[in-house]
């Protein structure tokens, strides 16, 4: 179930601060990340990828996604070969890949993404609370700053780290304690706002509190399977509460 004004309003009342995920959480980043991704495939002479396929493989890092797409073309095209094979063609290609990703999501970064309804005004919500918040994405900084100010979130936020911002990305509960210290907040009073496992695994880890909103990637997973604190069908939710 969708969680109650009242339990919200409760978990709001005892935040000092909060940390919001940016891709599936605040803007809908698959267009994005299809685009540069077929435009990479393209420069590697190699056959393109399915979006639905791409949504199961977003939001552990681009490190991440750019392997995940690359074993997955190299296996549709070479099934005969030895997992160890693809592995191997993986490692080699990922070089140039990762130029060519960067490249052609730099240029796309936003033209192809949309704002979730409602997530200007859940911020609104929590900013009138008095809630400093920070962003907290798996994305690198290069592509976070660059988007946020695209779709004219930027100034909501007292912070934005990206994946590469700390030692080692969600779902360890590294950037989630770090971003707390930026906040000058302690973690059990650190909503986590999150779309999918990862959010909700690091913020257990950290001991934060965790929120996860329904429309996200979850990596193809019903978000409700997930342990949370509770479930939002939009951040307007938070105004309610």
């Amino acid at each position: 179930m969708v969680m109650t004004h009242n339990a919200l309003a409760a978990l709001l009342a005892r935040a000092d601060a909060a940390i919001v995920d940016l891709d599936g959480t605040m803007v809908d980043t698959l267009g994005d990340f299809v685009q540069a991704l077929g435009r990479m495939l393209h420069d590697l002479g190699l056959p393109p990828i399915a979006p639905a396929q791409v949504e199961h493989m977003v939001g552990k890092g681009s490190e991440h996604l750019l392997r995940s797409v690359l074993k997955h073309v190299l296996n549709q095209a070479e099934q005969a070969q030895a997992a160890i094979e693809i592995e191997a063609k993986v490692e080699a290609l990922y070089p140039r890949a990762w130029e060519s990703y960067q490249h052609h999501y730099l240029a796309v970064n936003g033209q192809y993404a949309r704002t979730y309804a409602g997530v200007a005004e859940g911020l609104q919500a929590l900013r009138r609370a008095g809630l400093p918040l920070a962003c907290l994405t798996n994305k690198p900084t290069s592509f976070a700053r660059p988007l946020l100010r695209a779709k004219g979130l930027d100034g909501f936020f007292d912070h934005v780290f990206g994946g590469d911002a700390f030692e080692r990305k969600k779902p360890d509960p590294l950037p989630l304690l770090k971003t707390c210290q930026a906040l000058g907040t302690t973690a059990a009073r650190t909503l986590m706002i999150g779309d999918s496992s990862n959010d909700a695994l690091a913020a257990r880890a950290a001991g934060c509190p965790v929120v996860l909103v329904t429309y996200g990637y979850n990596h193809g997973q019903p978000v409700r399977s997930v342990d949370a604190d509770g479930y939002l069908d939009a951040l307007t939710d938070i105004t309610a509460a």
